[in-house]
């Protein structure tokens, strides 16, 4: 790491709560199965699967996806460029929580998530606010004592979502406000 990156600190504590009006707003975007990529804890995921979808919950870390097992929902622990079962069927993908940044390259997870879907699918991308400059580095995830070792994201702001979704054969259709949120809908270019 140069001296001028600062690592990301992510904290599953900040996801381990129930869903809130907010998350509920966000998965009310979402139709049909729907596979929800970087789980964490799976409030969404338990959000999704009460609200009626068939819901699978994807992380690579084994502490969330044992949090997301026991709420009592579907997850796997992998990687999202790993193969996954139901790619090429899911209605909806889900990047929650600025998770378009998993793996430091969006345009690549975009790219994945569109092969994950079914083609009248979409996805459902929480992007950080007008202004927030797209930036990549290290970023780690803490739970309590636990550290995970750093792996590569990158924050992605509203301004550039479009332009990323066009580069991974997506289209962005709507892009919803929601709290102090910010949400795209993307579809898979006709």
């Amino acid at each position: 790491m140069s001296a001028d990156m600062v690592e990301t600190r992510l904290s599953l504590e900040d996801w381990t709560h129930a869903a809130d009006l907010d998350d509920l707003a966000i998965i009310a975007l979402c139709e049909g199965p729907t596979i929800d990529l970087g789980c964490g804890p799976g409030r969404l995921t338990e959000a999704l699967t009460r609200h009626g979808h068939l819901a699978l919950g994807v992380d690579v870390t084994g502490e969330a996806v044992a949090h997301t097992l026991q709420r009592g929902v579907a997850a796997l622990r992998r990687d999202v460029f790993g193969p996954l079962p139901g790619e090429g069927r899911w209605h909806t993908a889900l990047l929650a929580d600025g998770n378009v940044g998993i793996g430091g390259n969006p345009v690549a997870l975009l790219d994945r998530v569109r092969r994950l879907l079914d083609p009248r699918g979409h996805a459902v991308v929480e992007v950080a606010p007008p202004g927030t400059a797209m930036t990549t580095g290290p970023a780690s995830l803490h739970a309590g004592d636990l550290v995970t070792r750093t792996f590569d994201w990158t924050v992605v702001g509203v301004d550039q979502i479009e332009s990323l979704t066009r580069q991974a054969g997506l289209v962005t259709r709507a892009i919803h406000p929601i709290g102090c949120r910010f949400v795209a809908v993307v579809e898979v270019a006709a």
